[in-house]
């Protein structure tokens, strides 16, 4: 994993020829890198493209799979599609958000051990609702069922 700008510069060099078709490419190489995009790395990114920041900052910010913030060391997704909602996924999620502090204007509880988000569709209506936590996805779930899904990922 690249650790400083110059490090990641020979990386981008090696792994992807210098056109604006290589942005999402070399996101997607940072986010599976770091787990996140920092700030530092994006700017290195649109150096080694030759495109403006905002460009790459605007491409970061539209995809929903791109996370920017450092994510906690939980990460549960609540499915909020019509199925899942309608089968109590918004009381899951507020369940999720109360008992480990994550406030309405921020995903990452503020001791850093949960990022919760919400995920348009997982794609599994008929197990609704479904979660996901640390990639591993879970259906079927009521508010104390998913609790202890996501309170069995924080302990370990």
């Amino acid at each position: 994993m690249p650790t400083d700008r110059n490090s990641l510069r020979r990386e981008l060099r090696e792994r992807f020829p210098r056109n604006h078709g290589q942005l999402l490419p070399a996101l997607h190489y940072l986010h599976h890198e770091f787990g996140h995009l920092p700030d530092w790395a994006m700017e290195v990114v649109g150096w080694h493209l030759g495109i403006p920041s905002s460009e790459v900052y605007g491409a970061a910010t539209s995809y929903t799979e791109l996370r920017i913030e450092k994510p906690g060391a939980t990460i549960v997704r609540v499915c909020t599609a019509l199925s899942c909602a309608a089968a109590g996924s918004l009381q899951v999620l507020d369940a999720i958000g109360s008992e480990f502090d994550v406030c309405a204007d921020s995903t990452t509880s503020e001791n850093g051990s949960v990022t919760l988000e919400q995920v348009p569709c997982g794609f599994l209506c008929a197990m609704a609702p479904a979660i996901e936590v640390n990639g591993q996805w879970h259906g079927r779930l009521d508010t104390e069922s998913a609790l202890e899904i996501v309170r069995d990922a924080v302990s370990g």
